[in-house]
């Protein structure tokens, strides 16, 4: 691996810099003194604000983008073999890594690199974790998976030993990592395209827990089933966190107010601790919060800080998040795209006063939906209404027969109102011209489909 030290900076060049994990990357070498350029097929805000800071963006992947002058060449999941800059800067020789390479390099940089690893809740987790340490005077470098108001973005740059991070198991890229403290939220079948089955996912979460240091420490949620094969053999110091009374870290006495936030008793090895309250809503985010707890107080931050942290902590883009109002229709956009994630943001629709619930999902992949075909109908059919456009490819070609259509064909059969229209545009007008005043409307998936709550909300 490229031995990346911040006392010796060198020229980092980025094929693919515009996306959100990149650019926060590019941003934290610049911070640190390095020079910074970089290419992308499409310019945005995000290389527009690096552009403003020095770096020397492209919108053009070339191979006259490789610098003689280059020591370093990061590319993205996204960036394939034929890419002209990769392939020039192999022939030069340069030294070429992923960008999971790169972030398990920068947090070698750190004394205190903390990592959130789970199929589901990185980002708020992660999030919810930057408010405490916020609160806590720590002076953090965070790098999330959404943008978080506290922060202005996705990346915060720090002065001290504490580096917060997401760590996605896709590809197994966060075996690339060297965390002191590492969170395991939960394990499911996610990313069938990659992965050979749950046992496989399983297994790499074991590799992942396994990179822990001796004086590091597993945050790991005790409902995981068969828990001590994740565990197993492990060095490190493991702690769990859930809803049982035998986890060191659990909650009891839910209660939701008439905003639908949640509120608990947090116990520690048994023992009571607090009251805890939250500005979100679901029992997810319960869980969440407690997986956030637990990491504090491992880490000694003073309890007054966690709790004020995440009090504090509203949300993230695209997690629940409330768009507007049209025609007294309440629009909110969520980024669930698994099954249980949708589980998890429909039941918590449910506290929300409406009338009816309809949500407009659009399905991420076709491998994804293929896989879990039955458990997407079952997660769907807790609306009232279910739109779903055309499949949202991203690094896909449909080679495997499966559209929208099939999955409103399923959720009809089950009894549940649904509706396969292709287009964004038809969408729109079908919602306009058939929600009622009060009726509660989500748009739900990881692709594209926000642009439907904006252009809604914008008219």
């Amino acid at each position: 691996m490229f031995h990346l030290d911040f006392n010796r900076p060198c020229h980092v060049h980025f094929i693919g810099i515009g996306g959100i994990s990149m650019s926060g990357l590019a941003e934290i070498l610049m911070d640190r003194g390095f020079t910074v350029s970089g290419s992308d097929n499409t310019l945005s805000p995000l290389t527009e604000r690096l552009s403003a800071h020095g770096a020397r963006v492209s919108g053009q992947q070339k191979a006259a983008n490789i610098k003689p002058d280059i020591d370093l060449v990061v590319y993205s999941a996204a960036i394939h073999d034929d890419n002209p800059e990769l392939k020039e800067a192999l022939m030069r020789k340069i030294p070429t890594i992923s960008r999971a390479e790169l972030l398990g390099a920068l947090m070698k940089n750190y004394d205190i690199p903390i990592a959130v690893a789970g199929t589901h809740g990185k980002t708020t987790t992660t999030s919810m974790l930057a408010h405490i340490l916020l609160e806590a005077d720590t002076d953090p470098t965070i790098s999330v998976g959404g943008v978080l108001k506290a922060i202005g973005g996705n990346v915060r740059i720090g002065a001290s030993d504490y580096f917060l991070m997401e760590a996605c198991e896709y590809t197994n890229s966060f075996l690339h990592f060297f965390p002191k403290v590492a969170v395991i939220l939960n394990i499911d079948e996610d990313h069938l395209d990659f992965f050979k089955d749950l046992a496989d996912i399983r297994h790499s979460f074991h590799r992942f827990a396994d990179l822990l240091p001796e004086d590091g420490t597993l945050v790991i949620g005790g409902e995981i089933p068969y828990l001590k094969e994740i565990t197993q053999g492990l060095k490190c110091r493991v702690v769990t966190f859930g809803r049982q009374a035998d986890d060191n870290y659990f909650a009891d006495d839910f209660f939701f107010d008439d905003d639908g936030h949640a509120e608990y008793t947090f116990y520690h090895n048994r023992e009571y601790v607090t009251r805890v309250r939250l500005s979100v809503t679901g029992t997810h985010n319960i869980t969440n919060s407690l997986a956030a707890l637990a990491v504090s107080q491992e880490l000694g931050i003073p309890l007054e800080d966690s709790l004020t942290g995440l009090a504090a902590f509203t949300g993230t883009t695209r997690r629940m998040e409330y768009k507007g109002t049209v025609n007294g229709i309440n629009i909110i956009d969520d980024y669930a795209h698994h099954p249980t994630e949708i589980n998890a943001t429909l039941s918590t629709a449910r506290h929300y006063a409406h009338r009816e619930l309809w949500c407009i999902f659009q399905p991420h992949t076709y491998t994804r939906t293929k896989a879990l075909f039955d458990e997407f109908t079952q997660a769907l059919s807790k609306a009232d209404h279910v739109i779903l456009p055309e499949i949202y490819a991203a690094r896909e070609t449909d080679t495997l027969g499966m559209s929208s259509a099939l999955l409103a064909d399923a959720l009809n059969e089950r009894g549940v109102n649904a509706y396969y229209i292709p287009e964004f545009e038809e969408i729109e007008n079908f919602v306009l011209s058939h929600c009622q005043e009060n009726d509660l409307l989500i748009t739900m998936g990881a692709g594209n489909v926000v642009k439907i709550a904006d252009d809604l909300t914008q008219e």
